[in-house]
């Protein structure tokens, strides 16, 4: 916890999705709500979408922040602010297409929410 999806169009100019996990988990750390170790992050890279219906060059990233339940509304939102601002640092904007970047905060049912950590042998 936390579990954090970046989702992103491949159609960025220049966007490297591994530069901006690494400038995420960098922001999420600095929050200090996160043990380093705890902050698990992924991207993944969408062919197929769409934004809106006029055929513009559009793109968009989003990212998505699970959290166990506990955090409070602003706890969240100097969170998502902070990951908004370390991935706007990441995005060239010298491209041609219109980028739309997102961010939101997700609730993780603690009751149901089970890890286990395997330390190396």
């Amino acid at each position: 916890m936390p579990h954090l999806t970046l989702e992103y169009t491949r159609n960025l100019t220049g966007f490297n999705p591994s530069k901006a996990l690494n400038a995420i988990n960098e922001a999420m750390f600095d929050s200090g709500l996160f043990s380093e170790p705890d902050i698990k992050s992924r991207a993944i890279g969408l062919d197929v979408f769409r934004v809106g219906v006029k055929p513009a060059m559009r793109a968009f990233i989003h990212v998505r922040i699970a959290l166990l339940a506990g955090r409070n509304d602003e706890e969240r939102k100097q969170l998502a602010d902070a990951v908004l601002a370390a991935l706007g640092s990441v995005v060239d904007r010298s491209g041609r297409e219109e980028i739309q970047l997102s961010v939101e905060t997700a609730d993780l049912h603690r009751p149901s929410y089970a890890k286990e950590v395997i330390h190396a042998g």
